[in-house]
Parts: structure tokens; sequence; C-alpha cells
């Protein structure tokens, strides 16, 4: 493991590192997506650490970590171009890996700890309009001139809007899962497990897919396949859907990931109650759901703005 900076990260800490990052790959299920961007946030932490003081950082040398040491790492972080966004999830790697070390290494790391993030706004999710998504399901049975791929296509874009899924956790599925019951057993971030339930038109819409294909299903192959044969490619979703929104002239943002918010946005603005869309989507935190109040409430701002006899 190579450091960043000037000085090379020094064994102790790169022993230290892989044993944090492996933790938290086994104990908390992070995904490899995860582990890498946690990796690249300490090595810039390190590395900075090794240049500001001019030394490789030590496991032990860390106790003494204050407040100025982590401001002085935000403010190059951010001189560097880094947004308060991104600033904010290093931090955050930064403090865990933090709170793990000192408890292995008995210190106490609680001055630099205290060390806030930056402020920032979250963007809010960029949905399409209910007609919108009906469309795309409509047309994207004719985008495609081999019959079993434009019905794969429906089959999967289908699943992100009925059932809320990540394209990740789309793709995931095995023949093992075929056929789809009254619902489906998903395994998202984090290892999370969920219940979804599946509409009847989403069953029908994989069973067509099925139907057609000419690859033979099998319980330990992939439920979903590229023109190749192998697991289906979310580069391929992604191509689909550009085409789509070309066809109907949607917005860059109308992304195969767009039909999951607009799975959730439309489930809010017909009243379904954010816990039970917390479960349907798999979030660790109704916090991170709690987003979609914001889609809905800005939606209600435009509509009175624009209707309201006194605007």
């Amino acid at each position: 493991m190579n450091g960043q900076g000037p000085l090379a990260l020094a064994p102790a800490m790169a022993d230290a590192l892989a044993r944090w990052l492996d933790s938290e790959r086994a104990l908390r299920g992070r995904s490899e997506h995860t582990i890498t961007a946690y990796q690249a946030d300490l090595l810039a932490f390190l590395g900075f650490l090794g240049f500001y003081h001019g030394t490789p950082a030590l496991p032990r040398t860390l106790a003494g970590l204050t407040q100025t040491d982590l401001r002085g790492f935000a403010a190059e972080e951010r001189r560097r171009g880094l947004s308060a966004r991104s600033l904010a999830r290093r931090l955050s790697a930064v403090r865990s890996f933090l709170r793990w070390l000192s408890d292995r290494e008995g210190f106490d790391a609680s001055r630099a700890l205290s060390t806030r993030s930056p402020r920032y706004l979250r963007s809010l999710p960029r949905p399409i309009a209910p007609e919108q998504a009906r469309a795309v399901l409509d047309l994207a049975g004719a985008q495609h001139p081999t019959p079993w791929v434009a019905a794969r296509d429906v089959a999967v874009l289908t699943l992100l809007y009925g059932l809320g899924l990540r394209i990740g956790e789309a793709l995931a599925l095995d023949g093992a899962d075929w056929p789809l019951g009254e619902s489906l057993l998903i395994r998202g971030k984090g290892g999370r497990e969920r219940i979804v339930p599946v509409l009847p038109v989403a069953r029908e819409a994989v069973a067509e897919y099925l139907r057609l294909c000419p690859w033979p299903l099998a319980a330990d192959g992939p439920l979903f396949r590229g023109v190749r044969g192998g697991r289906l490619n979310p580069g391929a979703v992604a191509g689909a859907m550009a085409r789509l929104r070309q066809s109907l002239g949607l917005p860059e943002t109308a992304t195969p990931h767009a039909l999951r918010h607009s799975f959730a946005t439309h489930l809010l603005a017909a009243g379904g109650d954010l816990r039970t869309i917390q479960q349907l989507l798999g979030h660790a935190s109704l916090s991170t759901t709690q987003v979609y109040t914001g889609v809905d409430d800005a939606h209600l701002l435009a509509v009175h703005r624009a209707a309201h006899p006194r605007r």
C-alpha cells in the first residue's frame, strides 16, 4: 500500500490501515467501492500528516492529533478543490479510523474527534414524473432490434421503478430467485436485507424476458444476461436509458437510479409514510429517506407559485 505525498506510509501505519479496512469489510459489511473510497480518504490524510510534520505518521503519534491538525487537513483539501460534501465524507472516514485505532492503542482521540465537518446542502433526488416513468417502460420494449434484449431492458427498468431496487441489486439477481413470488428478498448496501413486494407487472415483465432469452436459466447463474451470455453490465442499462431520454426528451438526470428515486417520490406523493418507504428502499437511517420530503415540498411550492391567483 503506497502513501500519498512526498513521504511513504510507515509499515506500522500501513498495517493498521489494512486491519481497519478489513474490519470495516467484515464487521460492517462495507462494499468494495466503499472500502476503496475509505482507503483513498485515509491515504490522503496520512500523506498530509507526513508532509505537515515532516515524518511518516505512526499509530502512536496519532494520539497527539488535535483539531488544528484536522483543520489544516481540511483547509488543504478545500484548497485542492475538494467539495464540502466530499470533504465531510473524508473527515468521517478519518474519524472512524481514529476511533478504531484509539480503542486498540489505548489513547484518547477526543481532541481530534471533536472537529466539525463542513456544512453542505444535500442535493435533492431528481425523479421523473409518473407519466414519464410510464412512458419509459412503454417505450423500452421498442428501443432494441433484438426482441429478447428489448424485453430484458423492460424487465430491469420495471424492477427499478416498480420495486425501488438499485441497479446493482437488480443485476445481482440469480436464476435461483426465479420465479418471483409475492415478495423478494434483497441484499442491499452493507449486507442489509429487506423484503420488497413484487408487482404483477414486474413478474410478467421478467417472465416475458425469460421466455425470449436464448440463454438457459441456471440457479447459480445470472437472471439478467448481456448479449454474450454473461451477467448484465450496468452500462448496458445506462445506455438503454440514454436512448430513452433522447426519444422522450427527458433531462440528463433521468438515469436508471432516477427510477428508484421516482419510486420513492411517487409513493410519498400518494400517501406512503416515510418509515415504510425507508424499509422498501433499504435505508439504514430514516434521515436518508427524509430527503424525499424535500422533493415533495419543492413540487408543492412550484405548483403553488404557478397556480396561485396572487402570484
